[in-house]
């Protein structure tokens, strides 16, 4: 049975977040990827902290995965960035289907 799943990470911005993107599409790890704007609040170090960020949202196959950590692990600017897994359980067949054929983690596509 072929598995999915969403990684969800964060970037300080716009011109960041776009990088990680399309290195992760050129790389073949990931189908598709959204971005978008949000206002982050966290705590970091014992100080409050008030952000706007870039949420990417990566739509993948769950043999990807641990590529994708180590890829964002390496390129990241963040000392701890969030890398978070979720579990995709169901979908419409044919957009899972093209997530693993665009996802193959083959490489490049140029």
């Amino acid at each position: 049975m072929k598995r999915y799943c969403l990684v969800i990470t964060t970037a300080p911005d716009a011109g960041t977040a776009e990088k990680l993107a399309e290195g992760l599409l050129n790389e073949r790890l990931a189908a598709c990827i959204h971005m978008q704007d949000i206002r982050s609040r966290y705590v970091w170090e014992n100080r409050l902290c008030r952000e706007e960020e870039t949420v990417l949202w990566i739509k993948t196959s769950e043999r990807n995965y641990e590529r994708i950590e180590e890829y964002l692990l390496e390129r990241h600017p963040y000392d701890l960035p969030e890398i978070i897994r979720i579990p995709v359980d169901g979908g419409l067949a044919g957009y899972l289907d093209w997530i693993d054929m665009t996802a193959s983690g083959s490489g490049s596509t140029q």
